[in-house]
């Protein structure tokens, strides 16, 4: 590389000026939020004011630029609401570029979006140098050449360094070319001296996407290959080279920045097609309604991105033809005039238009969409009765009952809250017998007996009712004069059931009061004052059958005499149960219950405990403890008196009692020795009632001897039981007795069942069973089947002499020799019920033989006699069944089907 300064220019040749777009382009469908552009790029001085705008970002996201808000990581430069980057002081910038991250967040869905701003700092140039600038201004088509930063000399004179920055390339987006088309021409003045080749690198050249761009390296000329779209890319970053044709450096590279200038080709897009909105009827004018939203994709810093907003129509016209205004900017819908009432207009159909280049319809793109507005209801219609009286009827002592239907006009929105009807009753029922409930469905009011009336007590109700809704109404709107109205009920008359004033009637009276004595009168009440009936009584319920009851006047006397120790009595009350029954259509009835109180007297004696005893035959430390058993209570039973009678003399003389106490006594050996055996010791109780009462009983004392421990032994407590030696023999003989016949019974019993299993049957051979199978069953092979070994039906224990037959020639219908299952050993003298068994297990046996011949299996069963007093069926002669009609037998079933083809079936041919 040479010593001097070289100098590279830059050839600006333009077709002509920028080509205004035309053609029908397709609008986006999509949004997708971010800044239009990744890398922002501005030309700046280097001495920068406080305040003074640089540059303006453009960012959308989607919803409007609402709730958006910027941040910049330098202290140095902020960004405004709308996008503006200024300087937040004053500044001298030192270096050649200054760069800044920008970031811009959504504070409701907290996404944040980053772009990087880069500002360019404008050297002080030459003369020579502001003359090759001011050639960039020129007409299209004509050169402008703009000098390489020059390098210091490295000897003479040292030029002082000079930047230079080469202004942006604008291209036109949706060019129609022809292409490639020209956009530059890179030149170095060193070409003169020595070959230079050019190339450009960066995004758009060798970097994705590819080719965009592409350079002549001879000539320097640049182009741009294919159309452009802003929307796609805004701007490129370029850097071109200057080689030698060995590849060295000859320049250093310069920074080319190529801008994409918008066109108008994208219609504002609505981010929905149809908006939903609401406004309350009767809203004042002003009110807000909603918001529609549409963005452009072209440049919103430029007419071509300025969106503004009109209303195009409005359905239906009413009360207005304008009832609602747009903001051409925000796009927010209001209200503009008075008069909406969702009872004559429920819904209003507005189309809105946005349109681009700042709403100029000449020029700018335009797009529609639909704003649905529904009026909401408010509560300015209150309920009005449908008629000023209602009436209805209820029998008394009925509850749960509707007596009347109140109806109601609501010209609010049905099944609303504002619909809905609240009714109260403000006068009328002091008691609270009635309450109003809601129908959910038809809104009606029905009128319910909650409380019981009487028709004694209550004829009629005159009842006002106040309606209202479940909202209060809307401010301004006062209630009706036809919110109230009046319900007339009459009350029916009805035969009412007697009832007893008191449900459970007591009284208080000593047991065994006599038979006929009057307790008390039990009468019913009938509540039917306006009726003329009477009253009669009768006993529903007494267990005892003590009381009797006067059928008219409800007088109770006593049946029989009340015991208060009877089952019937549960804690000193007997209860009966009367019934009270007027003569009404239909007649009432009514229950009640009489408790009687029985007051204990001393009418039971006091029974002795225990019964029975047992006392060794000598005085010993145990005695027997004894007490007594009342019926009756405190204070007719203890302490009880214990005594021994004087007759007989022998108790007294015996025995003994002692006091432990006051209920409790001790009975005893008096004397040294008292032979074994059951005693009857009578002893006298007496009770402390008033009077006091007396028992003798008797108690069974078993006196025996006793060992050593004071526990009577086995044959003391036999003695003790009054049975003497020899009867005690005569048990136990006669148990060995009793013994010994079981035993006899049980040798007779074995040898009966010996005897008959040994026994032979004594019956007739010709009545034998055995014997008539072989008669009826014998199924031969004729004349070929007559020399059988009737050996092989012997009985098995008489075949020894064909089991010890030698090897030979066999029979193949013969038994084989060998070994083989082992078929049941019939017993000499068989039992008449082993027949059956014997058989059944044979033939078990020879169907699980494999040895055993398919032929005649009967030879395992059992030999059935010799000879037969019939002939052989072989010998029968076909000719003499001319004489007999054997066509009866295709009637006997398919067993028969032979014997009927065989004589029956007609001459042969």
């Amino acid at each position: 590389m040479t010593t001097g300064s070289g100098v590279l220019l830059v050839l600006l040749s333009l077709s002509g000026s920028l080509r205004a777009h035309t053609g029908d382009l397709t609008s986006r469908q999509t949004c997708k939020a971010g800044f239009s552009e990744e890398d922002y790029t501005a030309l700046i001085s280097q001495n920068i004011l406080e305040g003074e705008k640089l540059l303006k970002v453009t960012f959308s996201s989607c919803l409007g630029t609402k709730g958006t808000q910027y941040e910049t990581n330098s202290m140095d430069f902020k960004v405004g609401a709308d996008g503006t980057v200024f300087a937040t002081r004053e500044l001298q910038i030192p270096s050649e570029q200054v760069a800044f991250t920008v970031t811009a967040w959504d504070h409701q869905t907290a996404e944040r979006w980053d772009a990087v701003v880069r500002l360019l700092v404008a050297q002080t140039t030459s003369p020579h140098s502001e003359h090759k600038r001011g050639r960039t201004n020129a007409a299209p088509g004509s050169d402008a050449l703009l000098p390489w930063p020059p390098h210091r000399s490295t000897r003479g004179l040292r030029r002082q360094k000079r930047d230079w920055v080469i202004p942006p390339i604008n291209v036109p987006e949706n060019s129609r070319g022809p292409f490639p088309q020209q956009l530059v021409r890179i030149r170095s003045d060193k070409d003169n001296d020595i070959p230079i080749r050019y190339s450009v690198t960066g995004v758009g050249a060798d970097q994705p996407p590819m080719e965009v761009f592409s350079i002549d390296s001879m000539s320097g000329r640049m182009y741009v290959t294919r159309p452009m779209d802003r929307e796609e890319r805004a701007s490129y970053h370029l850097r071109a080279h200057a080689v030698d044709m060995n590849g060295n450096k000859v320049e250093n590279p310069i920074d080319l920045y190529i801008y994409v200038i918008d066109m108008n080709d994208n219609r504002p897009e609505f981010l929905n097609q149809v908006y939903n909105g609401s406004v309350d009827e009767g809203s004042k004018p002003g009110t807000y309604v909603m918001t529609v939203t549409a963005n452009d994709a072209d440049d919103s810093t430029t007419a071509n991105g300025m969106v503004r907003y009109r209303i195009l129509t409005q359905s239906p016209q009413s009360p207005s033809q304008n009832m609602f205004t747009i903001n051409s900017e925000t796009g927010d819908i209001v209200t503009v005039a008075a008069g909406l009432d969702r009872e004559k207009v429920q819904q209003y159909t507005v189309i809105v238009q946005a349109t681009d280049m700042e709403g100029n319809l000449n020029y700018g793109l335009s797009n529609t969409a639909t704003a649905i507005i529904t009026v909401s209801d408010v509560n300015d219609n209150p309920p009005e009765f449908t008629t000023s009286t209602y009436a209805g009827e209820v029998p008394e002592n009925r509850v749960e009952t509707v007596v009347a239907n109140l109806t109601v006009m609501d010209r609010d929105q049905p099944h609303s809250p504002n619909w809905k009807a609240v009714y109260r009753i403000i006068s009328g029922d002091p008691s609270g017998h009635f309450s109003i409930r809601t129908d959910p469905d038809t809104n009606e009011g029905m009128v319910t007996v909650v409380k019981a009336v009487d028709y004694e007590l209550n004829r009629a109700f005159m009842l006002t009712v106040l309606v209202s809704n479940q909202a209060p109404l809307a401010s301004g709107i006062q209630m009706s004069f036809q919110s109230t109205a009046g319900v007339t009920i009459s009350v029916m008359d009805v035969n009412e059931a007697p009832y007893f004033p008191s449900d459970h009637k007591l009284i208080r009276l000593e047991e065994g009061v006599p038979t006929g004595t009057v307790l008390t009168t039990f009468s019913a009440v009938d509540p039917d004052r306006f009726m003329q009936q009477a009253v009669r009584y009768s006993k529903l319920s007494d267990p005892a059958n003590w009381l009797h009851i006067n059928a008219t006047n409800g007088q109770i006397t006593t049946a029989a005499v009340l015991d208060r120790e009877s089952v019937y009595t549960k804690n000193n009350v007997y209860e009966a149960t009367f019934l009270a029954a007027d003569n009404g259509i239909p007649p009432a009835s009514g229950t009640g219950t009489l408790q009687i109180y029985l007051i204990d007297i001393n009418d039971n004696a006091p029974e002795l405990l225990p019964k029975e005893a047992q006392v060794c035959e000598r005085p010993s430390p145990s005695a027997i403890n004894i007490t007594a058993a009342d019926a009756d209570i405190d204070p007719n039973v203890g302490p009880y008196v214990f005594e021994l009678p004087f007759v007989p003399s022998a108790v007294r003389r015996n025995w003994t009692v002692t006091r432990l106490t006051g209920d409790y006594a001790q009975l005893s050996l008096r004397i040294l020795y008292l032979e074994a055996g059951v005693y009857d010791v009578p002893i006298t109780v007496t009770d402390s009632g008033n009077p006091p009462l007396s028992n003798t009983s008797v108690i069974k004392v078993k006196v025996c001897p006793c060992d050593e421990n004071g526990d009577c032994t086995t044959i003391g407590a036999v003695a003790a039981a009054g049975l003497g030696t020899g009867a005690i023999v005569a048990i136990l003989l006669c148990i060995v007795i009793l013994l010994i016949m079981v035993l006899l019974f049980v040798v007779w019993m074995k040898r009966r069942e010996k005897e008959r299993h040994t026994k032979q049957l004594l019956i007739d051979p010709e009545d034998d069973v055995r014997d008539n199978i072989l008669k009826y069953d014998e199924e031969g092979g004729g004349e070929e089947d007559q020399d059988y070994d009737l050996s092989q039906l012997q009985q098995p224990e008489t075949m020894e002499h064909v089991l010890s037959k030698g090897p030979g020639v066999r029979r193949v219908d013969e038994r084989p020799v060998g070994a083989e299952p082992q078929y049941p050993v019939r017993p000499v003298v068989p039992h008449p019920g082993d027949i059956g068994d014997f058989i059944s297990e044979g033939l078990r046996a020879a169907d699980n033989d494999p040895t055993a011949p398919p032929y005649d299996s009967l030879l395992v069963f059992d030999y059935e006699g010799s000879g037969s007093t019939a002939g052989s069926v072989s010998s029968l002669s076909s000719s003499s069944s001319g004489d007999q009609d054997y066509d009866f037998l295709n009637d006997w079933g398919p067993r028969f089907k032979k014997l009927a083809d065989m004589y029956g079936g007609g001459d042969e041919d």
